[in-house]
């Protein structure tokens, strides 16, 4: 019997009211795992593929054969706009079987979750976040809401598996599994695994289950892209340049931007004229300027407002409005966004997506890209690079266009070898190991040191941590008052744990800022951190507001709109790129290959940073004098081989070559001062490398490098540990010095 006759009729019907002619590969492969084995299941295919269909079709079709006695299947999925937009699909799907769709999240009505509550059945999706409170707070539940659990898929897996939030997500699943006394196949979905073997590993750790990951031949795809440099000035790089030519299919009007507007954003003002766009940036405050000076140039040009914005720190209507509006094939807005509509939501015919500057990884640019090419439309995506021009004295390295390096390194190495991001399961995770410790008191009650060991260090997430670093987290947690020991000699939760736990931010492990929410009269506009005094603006929600009254005890910001541009205030956004974009960056600079997605500036930029790179000795040496004592070096090396770079020549290498004024722009370059010569520089660096290092000399003496949400709660020195140990990629920053000190002889 093939798959498709296998389904239930009502999926059949499904698929004949779609007018599917026949099933992708992906659901025939998926339809096999799931019909003929007990494996746990990988589906990895390019965006828009079927992959939830692939899934949830036999899921649905077991169940109508065996109706689950209880929620039958967990569907968890990074973001709430994911799954409302799931929820919907699935809720299309199931009607006619009478199978229960419920979601869960902070944006959900109450009244839905207590009919869930009240018979729990079908299918539940949920955020990493919500299923943590949920086995926090419904403990007793537990059994009655998932005690005939026989699938827990995980949409968008590659954004778990990077950090904290993935571990949290492995640690919930085995806790609720043990608590339900259940053991349900997983599947996990992605379009952007660089390493399935690996993934298929951290999506079954602990389950007991091989994970089968069915090899999916992709169609070819021809992409629309296009790559265009801007100087935040009048001059471009292209200006004097008449022999330069764009891909005429591309070639549109570069200079059509309003009068004295920034040369980049009208550029994009310009190209979603008349379209539905997607337009990506960084973080949360490049978000709301580049929407605030969007819609300015609609009011300087007597446009109607054709801009939405989405981001995390929105209100759940703002967000609603901006992903209603993204669906509904009749209106051509655009929508500047952060990652929050990066990964799997369906919002509809989108012509192209725009990317200002380069994301951090191969991963993000694929899932941004993947947001076009649905119904028929070929994937677009048009990077919007800018760049100050350098002042006339500005020195070598602050003259390299990195970003526009970048970005082309990060099509390239996905173009010829599909490479993309490995998962990061090496980490010492003791920010998550509190998190977990605490979550499990708090809804357990008093437990013994060893109950409560026994339920949190056997998680298979925390294989590397010890017995003895779990006793000094303990101990130090009942010093502070977070666990308190009862006259028996158990364990609960203390009373400054109480204030944490008690927290609904507690459910979340990645990090917040302090949030103030923002209001003009009842409207709810969205959050900030650090809010300025009062009769300062502000830019949230895609507009300016000036601040009437400030509530720090109810974090509460009270304010009026009016107009002008101000920078918004949501905290830093840190990112983490791999030595691989790094060193083929530098690959850029060296080769003379020209990349058929350049626009007429960008050719123009990257020929001349090939022409001083080259001329300066960047291409061929790491360290280059910038004149006297001044030098520049160029490591070539990922975000945490050159954090463990920087302390490794503060650390042993300072003094003996008379280092000062060690100055970063991470992870590009180094600048400092020395009196040593090169030979003396490099002689140096290859005798250090050859000493053993221990990882925690690299941490500075008094330093506590607080680098995870719940680190401020940590002992010192597993901080410290975790950061030595978990952190630092010393392995690759010896590499790259001893490939150095080969190259100059030493």
């Amino acid at each position: 019997m093939n798959v498709f006759d296998r389904y239930a009729p009502f999926v059949q019907d499904f698929i004949y009211r779609n007018n599917w002619e026949s099933l992708r590969a992906i659901q025939a492969a998926a339809g096999d795992v799931i019909f003929n084995t007990d494996d746990n299941l990988l589906l990895t295919a390019s965006t828009a593929s079927g992959k939830t269909e692939a899934a949830f079709f036999p899921i649905l079709t077991l169940f109508s054969e065996d109706m689950p006695r209880s929620v039958g299947a967990i569907y968890i999925g990074p973001l709430k706009a994911l799954i409302n937009d799931q929820f919907t699909r699935l809720n299309d799907l199931c009607e006619d079987a009478g199978i229960p769709v419920w979601h869960w999240h902070g944006d959900v009505a109450q009244s839905h979750k207590a009919r869930m509550l009240k018979k729990p059945s079908g299918i539940l999706q949920i955020t990493p976040e919500s299923l943590e409170a949920m086995l926090m707070r419904k403990h007793a539940a537990i059994a009655k809401l998932f005690g005939d659990l026989r699938f827990i898929v995980i949409d968008e897996v590659h954004s778990l598996m990077r950090g904290d939030r993935g571990g949290q997500t492995l640690c919930i699943i085995e806790r609720l599994c043990r608590q339900a006394g259940v053991n349900p196949r997983r599947i996990g979905l992605s379009a952007t695994i660089g390493d399935p073997e690996a993934a298929g590993e951290f999506l079954g750790a602990g389950s007991g289950r091989r994970t089968a990951i069915p090899k999916i031949e992709a169609k070819g795809t021809r992409w629309r892209l296009s790559m265009e440099h801007f100087y935040v000035s009048d001059v471009q790089a292209a200006s004097n340049k008449k022999d330069i030519k764009a891909l005429p299919e591309l070639e549109e009007a570069t200079d059509k931007a309003p009068q004295h507007a920034d040369p980049g954003i009208g550029y994009v003002f310009e190209h979603t004229r008349g379209k539905k766009c997607l337009v990506f940036v960084n973080s949360r405050e490049e978000c709301e300027a580049v929407t605030t000076t969007l819609r300015s140039y609609c009011e300087a040009n007597h446009e109607r407002d054709r801009f939405l914005i989405h981001h995390g720190n929105l209100s759940a209507s703002y967000r609603e409005t901006a992903e209603a509006a993204m669906k509904d094939d009749d209106v051509q807005m655009t929508t500047v966004t952060t990652a929050t509509l990066e990964l799997g939501i369906d919002i509809g015919r989108l012509e192209r997506a725009f990317q200002i500057d380069a994301p951090f990884t191969v991963s993000s640019f694929l899932q941004r890209m993947g947001r076009t090419g649905r119904r028929d439309l070929p994937p677009e995506m048009w990077f919007v690079m800018r760049e100050d021009m350098p002042e006339p004295r500005t020195m070598l390295p602050s003259t390299v266009p990195w970003k526009l390096l970048q970005g082309i390194a990060l099509v390239q190495v996905y173009l010829e070898e599909r490479w993309v991001e490995p998962p990061r399961f090496d980490r010492l995770p003791f920010s998550l190991l509190y998190h977990q410790t605490m979550s499990t008191l708090a809804s357990c009650g008093e437990l013994t040191p060893a109950q409560l060991a026994q339920r949190v260090l056997t998680l298979k997430y925390f294989h590397r941590i010890t017995a003895d670093d779990y006793k000094i987290l303990l101990r130090h947690l009942i010093e502070k008052e977070h666990i308190q020991r009862t006259e028996e000699g158990g364990l609960i939760v203390g009373l400054a744990g109480e204030r944490l736990v008690n927290n609904f931010k507690f459910y979340a492990v990645f990090q917040e800022n302090e949030e103030y929410t923002v209001r003009c009269e009842s409207q709810e506009l969205g959050t900030l951190v650090m809010p300025p005094p009062v009769g300062e603006k502000i830019a949230i929600a895609g507009q300016v507001w000036i601040v009437t009254e400030l509530d720090h005890k109810r974090h509460l910001v009270y304010c009026e709109p009016v107009k002008g541009k101000v920078p918004a205030y949501f905290g830093d956004c840190p990112g983490d790129i791999n030595t691989k974009i790094l060193q083929r960056m530098k690959q850029v600079l060296c080769e003379d290959k020209s990349y058929p997605y350049l626009m007429r500036n960008a050719v123009a930029r990257l020929e001349q940073a090939r022409i001083s790179t080259r001329n300066s000795g960047v291409t061929t040496d790491n360290l280059i004098n910038l004149g006297g004592d001044m030098w520049a070096l160029f490591p070539w090396v990922g975000t945490y081989a050159f954090f463990a770079l920087e302390r490794f020549l503060n650390v042993r290498c300072r003094e003996k070559v008379k280092m000062r004024g060690l100055d970063s722009c991470r992870p590009y370059f180094i600048q400092f001062t020395m009196k040593a010569t090169k030979e003396e520089f490099f002689r140096t660096l290859r005798e250090e490398a050859n000493k053993p290092i221990d990882p925690m000399e690299l941490v500075y003496p008094k330093e506590i490098p607080l680098f995870e949400k719940y680190d401020e709660h940590l002992p010192a020195e597993l901080v410290r540990k975790g950061f030595a140990y978990g952190v630092l990629d010393i392995d690759g920053m010896l590499a790259a010095v001893n490939s150095w000190c080969d190259k100059e002889g030493f």
